[in-house]
């Protein structure tokens, strides 16, 4: 499943087992579905092959259930095991056109971006969308590329046509910041998964984005 308008902006929730090791990410992914969000990615960089499978297969069920958009990060293996809508890729990840031949057309394929110049190839590329940043400091990682700013997300904002999602540091104070400086939409990890209350939280951001179409829905 490509995305569609109304997946290409407002909020998109990354699953990370390593930022709240002790909560269940399927019940978030029930809780910020039930609350609006339409686009996850699961992410886990440091599980063998096996557990990730039987975590991917189990919340990919679940984005199914619930009739959102899933993700996987970084691997097409995987991806294509669980038979999930797309992958994101990072920059040191399988090369874009190959990661298309092996997702095939109708897949979703993001692309991470850090700076004007990986901007720029991604716009030839034609992902379905990119992730810029880090915005501000993240709270999942250390080993961060270099920050971006609200400056630098100015900037590349008049080098794509693509949908930008901005990643790092993103919180439901600071949101309103980042989509005027062009975001259209904020991939965050730990403002949800460390929320006291994720339904609570996800409509905190959810209300800061401007209502979708009626042709979107």
């Amino acid at each position: 499943m490509r995305t569609t308008p109304s997946t290409r902006s407002g909020l998109y929730v990354i699953l990370d087992p390593s930022v709240c090791p002790t909560r269940s990410l399927a019940e978030v992914l029930r809780d910020a579905a039930g609350a609006g969000v339409r686009i996850f990615q699961y992410r886990n960089k440091s599980a063998s092959m096996k557990e990730a499978y039987a975590e991917a297969s189990l919340l990919r069920t679940v984005a199914a259930d619930l009739g959102v958009i899933f993700i996987v990060n970084d691997r097409c293996d995987l991806a294509m095991a669980v038979d999930a809508d797309g992958v994101h890729l990072g920059q040191t990840d399988v090369p874009y056109g190959d990661a298309r031949d092996i997702m095939g057309p109708k897949k979703c394929i993001g692309l991470s971006t850090h700076n004007p110049e990986q901007v720029r190839t991604a716009e030839r590329l034609q992902p379905d969308y990119i992730g810029f940043g880090p915005i501000y400091t993240p709270g999942s990682k250390q080993d961060h590329d270099p920050l971006v700013g609200i400056a630098g997300l100015t900037q590349i904002r008049a080098l794509t046509t693509l949908p930008v999602f901005a990643i790092g540091g993103i919180t439901s104070e600071n949101t309103k910041d980042v989509l005027k400086a062009g975001a259209d939409g904020v991939a965050v990890i730990s403002a949800v998964l460390n929320a006291p209350d994720v339904r609570t939280t996800v409509s905190d951001f959810l209300r800061l984005f401007p209502a979708p179409a009626a042709s979107d829905s």
